[in-house]
C-alpha cells in the first residue's frame, strides 16, 4: 500500500513531511477523527515509512520492498509495538501497558518502547483505539509520555479529544483527521467492487457520513430499509416505543448468533437516531440541516411536531451517544434497546402537538 492509496489526507501528510524534513518530529502523536476515515492506515503506513532500511527517512516514502517494511505490513516488526482493545474486552487491559504480575513493568508497551531499536533507528507504537483506555490505563502512560525514550513514537488514535484525558491531550500533539470526501468514498466504492454503478456510490457515500467503512455497511438493502421505517417513527415525538424496541431488537438478532455483528448493527441504528436528532436540533435552532432526502424530509417533518425545542432535541442526540457507547460497554442489547427508546420517546412527550388531519 502506498501513500496513493490513502486518499482525503494529503494535508497531513504533508506536514509530517516537513516536520521530518527539518528534524522536528514530535514524540507523542494523538489522531482525532471519526471512526473508518483512515487513521489506523496512515499510521502504519507512517510507521512504515519511518523504520523502512531503504529509503531516506526524510522522504517518508517506504520502498516497501525492504524486510522492515515487509514486516511492518505484517504487523511483526521488532520496533513497531501495536495496542489494541482484545475482541473480548470492553477495554484495553493495562496488562498490555505495563505487564502482569511479576512481570510488571518488565514487559508492555511502556516497557518495549523504552528499549534499543532492533532493526531501525527508531521504535514506534500505536495504540488502536485509545478511546478504550481506562484511566488507570491512561495514567501507566503518563511518564512514557513526560519522558518519551529517544527516537521513540507513539501515536495514540481516538474519535474524540473528549475521550481522552486532559493529561493525556496536553501531552500528545494533536492531529486532526476530517471525513473523507463524499467524491473519495463514491470512488473507492466502485474500485472495490462494492457497487458497480458510480451513482449508486454516491448515494452510499452520502450515508457514510465521511467514513468509507460505514458506506460498505450501509450498502446492505436490509439496513437502508430498516433506516426508511425508523427515521418517520422518530419524526413523531410521542412514538410508540414499545412496539418499535421490538422491531429493533428482532432486527439487530436477525445480525447472527454472535455478539459482535449484533452490536455492531445496533450501533448503526443508534447512529441513524442520533444523525436525526442532530439535524432536527439544527432546525429548531434555525440553523441550516443537511443530509439525504429521506433525512431531510423527515426532520422537516419533525420540526412542526417537536414543541419540546431544542434543548429536547439535544437531549435525545446525547441519549443516543450514550446509549452506543453502553453498547461497547457489553450491555445487555434487549434492555438497552428498551431503555433507550422510552428515553427517546419520554424526551419529546410533552412538547408533543398532533398535526391537523
Amino acid at each position: 500500500m502506498s501513500w496513493d492509496e490513502i486518499q482525503g489526507h494529503d494535508a497531513i501528510l504533508a506536514n509530517f513531511r516537513k516536520a521530518v524534513a527539518r528534524e522536528r518530529l514530535a514524540s507523542t502523536f494523538l489522531f482525532v477523527g471519526p471512526p473508518a476515515i483512515g487513521k489506523r492506515k496512515f499510521a502504519l503506513k507512517l510507521a512504515e515509512a519511518l523504520l523502512c532500511e531503504k529509503s531516506k527517512s526524510t522522504d517518508l516514502n517506504p520502498c516497501g520492498k525492504c524486510e522492515s517494511c515487509v514486516q511492518v505490513r505484517a504487523h511483526s516488526h521488532p520496533d513497531l509495538i501495536l495496542v489494541e482493545r482484545p475482541a473480548n474486552r470492553t477495554r484495553i487491559p493495562v496488562e498490555l501497558l505495563i505487564g502482569e504480575g511479576q512481570n510488571r513493568m518488565r514487559e508492555g508497551l511502556c516497557h518495549d518502547i523504552t528499549l534499543r531499536p532492533y532493526r531501525g533507528g527508531r521504535k514506534v507504537a500505536i495504540i488502536d483505539d485509545a478511546d478504550y483506555l481506562n484511566v488507570e490505563g491512561a495514567n501507566c502512560l503518563l511518564k512514557t509520555l513526560e519522558e518519551p525514550p529517544p527516537r521513540s513514537v507513539m501515536i495514540l488514535l481516538s474519535t474524540s479529544l473528549q475521550r481522552q484525558l486532559p493529561t493525556i491531550r496536553s501531552r500528545s500533539q494533536i492531529i486532526r483527521f476530517s471525513p473523507l470526501p463524499n467524491d473519495v468514498i463514491a470512488s473507492l466504492l466502485v474500485e472495490q467492487g462494492v457497487v458497480a454503478d458510480l451513482e449508486e456510490a454516491r448515494v452510499l457515500a452520502e450515508l457514510g457520513h465521511g467514513s468509507l467503512e460505514r458506506a460498505m455497511q450501509v450498502a446492505d438493502p436490509e439496513l437502508r430499509e430498516f433506516r426508511a421505517a425508523l427515521l418517520p417513527r422518530l419524526a413523531v415525538p410521542d412514538f410508540p416505543s414499545v412496539a418499535l424496541a421490538k422491531e429493533t431488537a428482532d432486527f439487530v438478532d436477525r445480525a447472527g448468533k454472535e455478539a459482535p455483528p449484533r452490536r455492531a448493527r445496533l450501533i448503526l441504528v443508534m447512529q441513524f437516531a442520533a444523525e436525526f436528532y442532530e439535524q432536527l436540533m439544527r432546525a429548531l435552532c434555525g440553523r441550516p440541516v443537511s443530509g439525504d432526502d429521506l433525512l431531510l424530509k423527515q426532520v422537516e417533518r419533525a420540526a412542526g411536531r417537536f414543541t419540546a425545542g431544542p434543548d429536547a432535541a439535544g437531549a435525545c442526540l446525547a441519549r443516543c451517544i450514550e446509549a452506543e457507547q453502553e453498547v461497547e460497554m457489553n450491555a445487555n442489547l434487549a434492555t438497552l434497546v428498551d431503555a433507550w427508546l422510552d428515553d427517546l420517546s419520554s424526551a419529546g412527550r410533552l412538547g408533543y402537538v398532533p398535526l391537523a388531519q
